[in-house]
C-alpha cells in the first residue's frame, strides 16, 4: 500500500507543472497490452522499442535476455526509461508463465498460417505482443506457447520491417483502438499511485537524502 503522507511529501518539492504533467500522462496508460522484446541483439532497436511503448502509453515492457545480456541504450531510449517499468527474464519460459498467470494471451508477430492481420485483432483481451530477433525472429519456443500469431499487411516486395518500426505500427493502430474502445484499459487507483510515487522519487535530485531525512523526521 502507498504511502500517501510521503507521496504527498514528495510530490510538494515538485513544479505544478510536472504533478499536472503525470496525471495527464497517467491518464493515457495502460497494462491491457505489453510488448516482450526477445535476445535482440542490436541494443539500440530494444530500445527504440521501449520509447514506442511510452510514446503509445504501454506501461511494461518484458526483456528476454538468454543470450545476449545488454543494458537499454539510453540515448536511444531519450529518458523512457524513466517512465516505462522494464521487467528483465533469463529465459522465455519464465517470461511466458509470468505473462500468462497475470491474464495475458501471449500474440507472436510474424507471419504464420493461422495469423491475423492488424486492422483485425481483437483487442479485447489482454494481449503480450512478442517481437523477435533482427535476423532469425522469434524463437521456436515462443512460438509454440503463442495463442495467436499477427501481421502487418505489407504490398511491397520487401516481406519484413525493422523490430521498432513493426512495434511502433503495432502499438500506434492498438492503442489508438483501445482507447476509442469500451473496454476497462486504464490503469487502477493503486496502479496511479504507485507510479506517481515512482515518478516523483525519479524526479528528484538526491532523493536518497531527502527520503533519509524524511524517515527520520517520521
Amino acid at each position: 500500500m502507498i504511502d500517501l503522507d510521503y507521496l504527498h511529501f514528495l510530490e510538494n518539492i515538485l513544479t505544478d507543472n510536472r504533478k499536472e504533467k503525470f496525471l495527464k500522462v497517467l491518464q493515457e496508460r495502460t497494462n491491457h497490452f505489453t510488448v516482450v522484446v526477445e535476445d535482440v541483439f542490436q541494443m539500440h532497436n530494444a530500445s527504440a522499442v521501449m520509447r514506442s511503448c511510452e510514446v503509445f502509453g504501454v506501461q511494461n515492457l518484458n526483456v528476454i535476455e538468454q543470450r545476449y545480456g545488454k543494458s537499454i541504450d539510453k540515448e536511444i531510449a531519450m529518458g523512457a526509461q524513466k517512465w516505462v517499468d522494464i521487467n528483465s527474464f533469463d529465459s522465455v519460459g519464465n517470461c511466458m508463465d509470468t505473462l500468462k498467470n497475470k491474464g495475458y494471451q501471449i500474440i507472436a508477430t510474424t507471419p504464420h498460417t493461422d495469423d491475423c492481420l492488424l486492422d483485425h485483432f481483437d483487442i479485447s483481451k489482454p494481449s503480450a505482443f512478442c517481437f523477435g530477433t533482427e535476423k532469425e525472429g522469434l524463437s521456436e519456443e515462443i512460438m509454440q506457447k503463442a495463442d495467436g500469431f499477427l501481421k502487418i499487411p505489407m504490398v511491397g516486395f520487401t516481406e519484413s520491417l525493422n523490430i521498432s518500426v513493426s512495434a511502433a505500427i503495432i502499438l500506434q493502430n492498438l492503442t489508438n483502438r483501445l482507447r476509442n474502445s469500451d473496454i476497462p484499459w486504464q490503469l487502477t487507483e493503486a496502479q496511479v499511485l504507485e507510479k506517481r510515487l515512482d515518478w516523483a522519487r525519479k524526479s528528484i535530485k538526491d532523493i536518497k537524502r531527502i527520503e533519509a531525512r524524511y524517515f527520520e523526521k517520521n
